[in-house]
């Protein structure tokens, strides 16, 4: 088996600095080094290089990845801006960011998809990873998730890998966007790559613990779901 001795504290000391670089009002630059683009260049390079072995391949994911930062940041703040407008008890966009367990576990999977979508799939699942066991907010990185993300409270929150998310929907603690079943070849693995997670459209709400199954399964635009609701048939 192939090393991966110390990338874990790499990813963790990335996420991090990609933290630190986006937001330093809100975050502490705890390396010796002055976080800028030269560095998030140089050290996304050596995590990628930890699967990728072509040079050429891993400086351009890396340039191209700093190069769409502050688009990433952009997003980011739209999710800011919708859970302060979607909580009464937010007073500001500073207390988000500040307080809010959502900001760093959306704020990590916006920036572990690109990633993830460009086939590094094994460090975009490390960094949100590693904001699940920060904040309790599970969100696959290959999770489709529109503007204007959040999630409230947050703990307990799992969205799977295929699940596809519109714009402008808020989820409570303990909800769950999951598989209803596993499919099994002939000789009795489970069957990869398919669709296995529920579709939610825009303009949704999803209140606390419940649970929506299946890849076939749709929610529709401008749909409340209640709380502690078991869902495994399009609304």
């Amino acid at each position: 088996m192939k090393s991966y001795t110390g990338l874990r504290e790499l990813i963790e000391s990335y996420i991090n600095a990609l933290f630190a670089y986006l937001f330093p009002e809100i975050f502490k630059n705890n390396s010796k080094e002055n976080i800028d683009k030269k560095y998030l260049i140089n050290n996304l390079e050596l995590i990628l290089s930890f699967f990728e072995d072509d040079k050429d391949v891993v400086n351009n994911e890396a340039l191209k990845f700093v190069d769409n930062i502050q688009v990433i940041k952009q997003s980011i703040m739209l999710d800011v801006k919708a859970g302060y407008e979607g909580d009464p008890a937010a007073t500001s966009y500073d207390e988000v960011m500040l307080c809010y367990p959502a900001f760093i576990a959306i704020g990590t999977y916006r920036l572990a998809h690109p990633l993830y979508i460009d086939g590094f799939k094994i460090v975009a699942r490390m960094m949100t990873e590693f904001a699940h066991s920060k904040t309790g907010i599970d969100i696959h990185p290959g999770a489709k998730i529109g503007d204007s993300f959040f999630i409230d409270h947050g703990t307990g929150v799992v969205i799977g890998e295929t699940t596809e998310i519109g714009n402008n929907v808020r989820l409570y603690q303990n909800v769950t966007l999951g598989a209803k079943s596993f499919s099994k070849n002939e000789d009795g693995s489970l069957v990869k790559g398919i669709k296995r997670h529920p579709n939610i459209g825009n303009n949704v709400v999803i209140y606390a613990g419940a649970t929506i199954l299946g890849g076939e399964t749709i929610i529709g635009d401008n749909v409340v779901i209640p709380g502690n609701s078991w869902i495994t048939k399009s609304i």
